[in-house]
């Protein structure tokens, strides 16, 4: 029997390869901070460069990725670069079925699993709401935010029962209808300028307890 093979990279391991290899892992480490994450977290670095410049801050989130993904590039994507700090934002994807139907326990092992990677590797954690939104544009029949409300209920539990920094920026940007308004969003998803602007101080306030 003949089997072909293809490259496959469903994690998109070789998203970020030749830039992982130029960080030198030997240089201090002690404000070193990672940013994993979907497209909230990769479209900050084009939206807001000035947020990641000339600080310690690396980017490392791709479009469309769902919990599942990050969690199998963790170890290339945060835990090889040897940083002092993981802001881990994930679940949107999920709740969108990016890579098929995820049930809110599944999103959350994987989220738990990335943040008992980290302290596996003395990483510390910083663990953020999913954004408010009642509609995915590229998903119209899912109805995503009370699954939203729930995910993010359930990770600010962990993180409270596992002493765990939890950023909230769903409560600073949702609307009365649950959503993204348009202020901070052009396309009810991602964050526009004022959005990413809203967001900045929020999480700095939580890094700055670490570094």
């Amino acid at each position: 029997m003949t089997i072909e093979t293809q490259d496959q990279d469903w994690p998109y391991l070789n998203k970020y390869k030749k830039e992982n290899a130029i960080i030198d892992a030997t240089q201090t480490r002690e404000n070193r901070i990672v940013f994993m994450g979907d497209s909230i977290t990769e479209f900050w670095s084009n939206v807001q460069p000035e947020f990641f410049h000339e600080k310690s801050y690396i980017n490392r989130g791709i479009s469309g990725q769902t919990s599942p993904q990050m969690l199998l590039r963790f170890r290339a994507d945060v835990i090889d670069l040897k940083p002092a700090v993981v802001v881990i934002l994930a679940g949107g994807n999920d709740i969108a079925g990016n890579t098929g139907t995820s049930t809110l326990k599944m999103i959350q092992n994987n989220i738990f699993s990335m943040v008992e990677l980290a302290q596996a590797h003395h990483i510390k954690i910083i663990l953020c709401s999913v954004l408010p939104a009642n509609y995915f544009y590229w998903k119209p029949k899912e109805k995503p935010a009370d699954t939203i409300v729930a995910l993010n209920k359930s990770i600010e539990s962990y993180a409270t029962a596992n002493d765990i920094p939890y950023v909230d920026y769903y409560s600073a940007m949702v609307d009365d209808q649950k959503g993204l308004p348009l202020a901070y969003s052009e396309d009810g998803v991602h964050p526009n300028k004022a959005g990413y602007q809203l967001m900045e101080p929020i999480v700095e306030q939580i890094i700055a307890l670490y570094v």
